[in-house]
């Protein structure tokens, strides 16, 4: 009686969080992206239908609103703290800041800040994942409930995974080389009621930013190299799809199937270009004409690349000196070189899974490769989640990219370049009868929906924005690295 008294509460609470208007976790209810505001401004920018701006600590977590406040994390170097933030929608004045001061602070990618986990909130506890801290939770009136400290993680690109909350619990997911779970703790104590231990391997380059979603009873993450789905009140795993990923993209859900983005850390198999035989090494780059490849003579070489160039100049791995030169002594033989490419395509060969692909929700065990669509395996996204209206598939890439799918068929609706250009951080949301999708250095881009690529606005923020923009009432809160701003038509109130 008690568990079903539990999974009863849950099921309330997930029926409360999808009929309320507010954006209470990243990407608003159930990370969907999706808002219920019939309209919304199209045309904003600092002092353009601009309500208020706040300066704020930097960061990158996206705002999430709740009632009558925005709450948002921070990061402070200098003074070494990080913090949560409740601020009033009304004036843009901060209600209260409640700091935390860890031993160290993770170290990431030159992209990451250790505050760029969006908090949650039910309208009764406010809760944050800080990688360098741990987990903790406050009242909405900022005093702090409790706190789960965890390790400082250790890996590349840093953990931004965001907590949410269903019911009576709170669910995080966490990957880094100290630590690899999954883990449901109670809201109001934070104690666990069950954890997850991970079996799959953690190497350097994955990334661990996807926050959970919920369908019906089930919990679905998007892991290191998979997507699984567990049972909401018990952990216990109902089925694993194999892919190779970055655990960047958070999923979502079109009729009966998840959907994600499987960017593969090795990119697209056409942006991986070929290694040169020795020979054409040697005749372009051997300047001393010794037969040799001295350190100095080896050129760039990408194991893959990004085609934006300038617009996205952080590139794949480069192959390096040392890892050909086998026997160490300061130049490269044709056997060394030799051996060197049949060890690079091997490690190239092992990351094939690529593409935005539909997984069933009603699987079971190990899925096999046959029950899961690929709907595309070009343009796919590093880092921004897709998005769906219910009649297209929608999902943005580095460059601006943007593409429509229609997921039934996979068949490509369109794919073109929005006003934002070079790399994307945000994920885009849709709001009223328009996308809007927001490129890392401050473009955010107006598109209206359906079959053919319209950008009614493009507005520019003047500062680089990675954070996802939320919605509630007609007010559209954006983020940039320095300032929280809320825009709305100037005759519109939050």
């Amino acid at each position: 009686m008690k568990q079903a008294r539990r999974i009863c509460l849950v099921l309330m609470g997930l029926t409360s969080q999808w009929v309320q208007a507010d954006w209470p976790q990243f990407r608003g209810l159930n990370s969907s992206g999706r808002s219920a505001e019939s309209e919304i401004v199209t045309e904003f920018g600092p002092g353009e239908n601009e309500l208020w701006s706040l300066e704020t600590p930097l960061g990158h977590s996206s705002p999430i609103v709740h009632g009558s406040q925005v709450f948002l994390t921070g990061f402070d170097k200098e003074q070494k703290i990080l913090s949560i933030l409740g601020v009033d929608r009304m004036n843009g004045l901060v209600a209260w800041q409640r700091n935390f001061q860890p031993s160290e602070f993770e170290k990431g990618h030159p992209s990451f800040n250790p505050a760029s986990s969006t908090p949650a909130c039910d309208g009764e506890v406010v809760v944050a994942y800080f990688g360098s801290y741990g987990l903790v939770a406050c009242d909405c009136a900022g005093e702090v409930l409790w706190e789960r400290k965890m390790p400082v993680p250790k890996s590349y690109a840093g953990n931004a995974t965001s907590p949410i909350i269903v019911g009576d619990l709170v669910y995080l997911y966490r990957a880094n080389y100290v630590d690899h779970f999954l883990m449901a703790v109670d809201k109001r104590s934070g104690e666990v009621v069950w954890k997850v231990d991970q079996d799959e391997p953690f190497d350097a380059e994955l990334a661990c930013t996807a926050c959970p979603i919920v369908v019906g009873d089930q919990l679905i993450v998007h892991s290191a190299r998979s997507v699984q789905s567990y049972e909401l009140l018990t952990g216990k795993r109902r089925w694993l799809a194999k892919c190779a990923t970055t655990a960047t993209s958070t999923p979502i859900v079109i009729g009966e199937e998840v959907i994600v983005a499987a960017w593969n850390k090795m990119g697209e198999p056409s942006l991986r270009p070929p290694f040169p035989e020795y020979g054409k090494l040697l005749r372009e780059n051997d300047q001393n004409q010794d037969g040799l490849i001295q350190r100095e003579e080896l050129p760039t070489l990408w194991i893959f690349h990004r085609p934006e160039g300038v617009e996205a100049p952080q590139n794949g791995a480069t192959v390096r000196f040392r890892f050909a030169d086998k026997n160490g002594n300061g130049a490269i033989s044709s056997g060394e070189w030799e051996t060197s490419i049949q060890e690079l395509n091997a490690y190239r060969d092992t990351y094939k899974t690529h593409g935005m692909i539909a997984i069933p929700l009603n699987s079971r065990g190990i899925v096999d490769s046959d029950n899961i669509r690929v709907l595309e395996t070009k343009s796919i996204p590093e880092v921004p989640s897709p998005i769906s209206d219910d009649s297209y598939l929608y999902f943005i890439k580095n460059g601006g990219v943007l593409t429509c799918l229609e997921p039934e068929s996979g068949r490509r609706i369109y794919r073109g370049r929005t006003s934002g250009r070079g790399t994307h951080y945000a994920s885009p949301i849709i709001a009223g009868s328009y996308l809007v999708t927001t490129s890392g250095d401050g473009i955010l881009s107006v598109i209206e929906l359906g079959s053919e690529l319209k950008v009614v606005a493009s507005n520019e923020m003047r500062e680089a924005v990675y954070a996802t923009p939320a919605v509630k009432d007609g007010t559209l809160y954006v983020r940039t690295h320095r300032r929280l701003f809320a825009f709305a038509k100037t005759e519109s109130r939050p």
